[in-house]
């Protein structure tokens, strides 16, 4: 296989090779040894081969799995690995992925988003010699937080952090002192955009209000781009300026609605400028493709780090959008302002909540 570009795996040929892939997998099952869960470091020479599989909404979301394939394609060019990924359709297809890849030997397994923390916890116990690697992991018990086993690291962000800026940079800007917010997923883990993002804007703005939305309970809701500009264009006739979106492809729909009622909307993961120039105030970014890439690169110099992996602004893991296209609509002034509150939150002078509260 080529080197220079990742190669494609169809759902269709996954749901092909399930009955295989199975099969592989109770071999495997049988033939483990205990203790091969502790693993040794790969050596420094080794020729890496990566299969990632992606989140809800697949590449081309302009956002969240594009920014891990950035990091994977970077790997390729970079570091020379091998890598194939899976565009998977429905739930049957991103479980079918996953053990293919492991079934295959793959030497690390990439499950882009939460919804694999399970499904990669579990194959991670299969295959102690296989490594697995899940962003945004959210696995919990009766007793809370499930650390992963080593062979896996869960690489997680402070979106609240990142949020907290952009909530304070859309306070500082707003004219009318209403902002918006969509998410898409009603879950946790959007939970701490949108806190983030109401404590940012009181920090600076205590007469501030922000609208909520979400576009559902299930993960169709970041993929709606229709949905995200109903919601959108109601925040924007009840008042609000500013729109914040943390939806995958939904908030497609938030850039629409800006569009059209001529008032901004913030970006989400990547920097999503280009989806409506002119429009969109800034992007709170994660930066997926820099854990992707890190991983891979350590991986291939012999360094694994397993368990639990956190970025924040500490680890310039998030951020937001500061640069020639926006630099006009947000002001010297209020970069100042904002960036003395990162300070803050890094010295640990401001604690970003990261849960509603009560």
């Amino acid at each position: 296989m080529s080197t220079t570009t990742p190669t494609v795996i169809e759902p269709a040929r996954v749901r092909k090779l399930v009955f295989y892939t199975v099969a592989l997998v109770l071999l495997n099952v049988l033939l483990l040894v205990p203790g091969w869960g502790r693993l040794r470091a790969v050596p420094g020479g080794h020729h890496l081969k990566v299969g990632l599989v992606f989140d809800v909404g697949g590449r081309g979301d302009k956002s969240f799995n594009d920014a891990a394939y950035h990091g994977l394609d970077r790997a390729v060019r970079e570091l020379g690995v091998e890598a194939e990924y899976i565009e998977p359709g429905e739930g049957s297809d991103r479980e079918s992925g996953i053990r293919l890849l492991a079934a295959q030997g793959f030497d690390l397994v990439i499950g882009v988003g939460f919804i694999f923390s399970d499904d990669l916890f579990a194959m991670a116990k299969e295959y102690p010699k296989t490594r697995f690697a899940c962003i945004d992991y959210a696995k919990f018990d009766a007793h809370g937080f499930v650390v992963p086993p080593e062979n896996m690291v869960a690489l997680k962000f402070r979106e609240e952090e990142g949020s907290f800026l952009v909530g304070a940079l859309s306070a500082l800007v707003s004219k009318s002192g209403t902002l918006g917010f969509v998410g898409g997923m009603d879950i946790p883990l959007i939970h701490k955009f949108e806190e983030g993002y109401k404590a940012g804007a009181a920090e600076v703005c205590s007469t501030c209000k922000v609208l909520v939305g979400y576009a559902g309970v299930t993960g169709d809701a970041f993929k709606n781009p229709a949905k995200g500009k109903e919601l959108a264009l109601a925040q924007y006739a009840a008042g609000a300026d500013i729109v914040f979106h943390a939806a995958g492809s939904t908030g497609l729909g938030v850039f629409e609605a800006a569009r059209l009622r001529d008032r901004y909307a913030i970006g989400v993961d990547a920097d999503q400028w280009s989806e409506a120039p002119g429009r969109v105030l800034t992007s709170m970014t994660k930066q997926v493709s820099v854990a992707v890439f890190d991983t891979l690169r350590d991986l291939k110099a012999g360094v694994w780090h397993g368990g639990v992996r956190v970025f924040g602004l500490k680890e310039q893991g998030v951020d937001y959008v500061f640069d020639e296209h926006n630099r006009a609509l947000i002001g010297d002034a209020v970069r100042a302002r904002v960036e003395e509150l990162r300070q803050k939150i890094i010295d640990g002078q401001i604690v970003v909540p990261s849960e509603r509260r009560p």
